[in-house]
């Protein structure tokens, strides 16, 4: 989930202040070393440490691969605090809203397929089940759905506040729906674009609807086993855990708070906009599947990735979205392609390019500072840079 819009919401309640004791960082591989046999520093894990001794992460964990496809683990700070435990090496964590970008490759290879049709209305695949308060699928397409242009309200803000309180709630997908047609329509579909988990858990109806299967289904079959994803799964119904090992997630309210573990939480909320598990690494093989290719037909490949300007999706300027994928031009001028998730106790996110280089970067609780979400985003971006 992207559990903000413009990440202003008050759930960023989180302290930036550094954590006191946060000791043991981590680095999986070997480091390089200079002409005169030194370590050469390794700005990639000198960021992963800052995201904890400065921005108050209590861990950090990623993956990098460079263009010879060759991945490297990075962990900072401590996996569990109660017991000063290391961060585990690619280890799980909830990849939230990066969830939407295999929706959308489901969605379109149905659409390679025949069965569903791009520029064809919601209400032709799920009648009458969006009308209300201005929203209506007569006059939203599926790709309005996917490239977050069809001015539904999201349903975030209504059902994971408390958070104590929506970590044991499931969640039915229709209900979600419901809850989030309680609101106005934001605007006419196709005319502007806004961040909406509601377009995502209406996708995930639609394939639903056409293949008469559930979509958790749907995204292990059609991409989790072809391309060997061994550490990425869809939870199964009623599971609050994470599979071992991970680091734990916290939470706290204000910076003088406790960090209280929110690692076991109901996934449903999320459903087909954000409830998928996985290792940074097994996210990082996924993103270079999408941009090499390996999941679609030339002409769905085409679609998902046009990409129309995204006013908000980041704290910085020029992010653009395409179908469930957005498209970023790097600090060392490469363009590159990925998305971000936020859940209660992990953000993450991630950016490939074309010539291979990537990089999945998370920490284990959303920050309360604006700049805290910049310097991931920038760990990520000098990451691939410097691959």
């Amino acid at each position: 989930m992207r559990l903000t819009s413009g990440h202003t919401s008050r759930r960023r309640t989180l302290s930036g202040v550094a954590l006191a004791a946060v000791a043991t960082t981590a680095l999986v591989g070997t480091v390089p070393a200079d002409a005169a046999g030194t370590a050469r520093v390794d700005g990639t894990q000198q960021r992963m440490n800052a995201l904890v001794t400065e921005d108050g992460a209590p861990g950090a964990l990623g993956a990098v691969s460079n263009r010879e496809g060759k991945i490297r683990n990075y962990t900072a700070g401590v996996g569990d605090l109660k017991t000063g435990a290391k961060v585990p090496a690619d280890g799980y964590i909830r990849i939230a809203s990066n969830t939407k970008t295999y929706t959308a490759v489901v969605v379109l290879q149905l659409v390679g397929e025949g069965k569903i049709a791009l520029d064809e209305k919601v209400d032709t695949y799920l009648p009458g089940l969006v009308r209300k308060n201005g929203n209506d699928g007569r006059k939203i397409t599926v790709r309005q759905l996917l490239q977050q242009t069809s001015g539904l309200p999201d349903y975030d803000e209504d059902i994971f506040l408390p958070f104590d309180q929506a970590q044991r709630t499931y969640r039915d997908p229709r209900s979600l729906v419901d809850i989030a047609l309680a609101h106005t329509s934001h605007f006419t579909p196709g005319t502007k674009w806004e961040y909406s988990n509601t377009n995502y858990v209406l996708a995930g109806l639609v394939v639903e609807k056409v293949t008469g299967r559930p979509i958790g289904e749907q995204i292990t079959h059609r991409i989790i086993k072809p391309l060997g994803l061994k550490e990425t799964y869809w939870p199964g119904l009623g599971t609050l855990t994470l599979k071992q090992p991970h680091p734990k997630g916290y939470h706290r309210d204000s910076a003088d708070a406790p960090y209280r573990d929110m690692t076991a939480f109901e996934p449903s909320g999320g459903w087909a906009a954000g409830a998928l598990i996985a290792t940074p690494s097994d996210v990082l093989t996924f993103y270079r599947a999408v941009i090499d290719g390996k999941l679609l037909e030339p002409a769905q490949q085409k679609e998902m990735l046009k990409a129309v300007k995204a006013p908000g999706f980041e704290p910085e300027s020029g992010w653009s979205y395409g179908l469930g994928i957005a498209k970023k031009k790097l600090s060392c001028g490469a363009d590159a392609w990925g998305h971000g998730g936020d859940f209660v106790g992990y953000e993450s996110r991630g950016l490939v390019t074309e010539g291979g280089r990537g990089a999945v970067l998370a920490v284990t609780a959303l920050p309360v500072k604006i700049e805290s979400l910049s310097h991931l985003n920038t760990a990520v971006d000098k990451a691939v840079c410097e691959a």
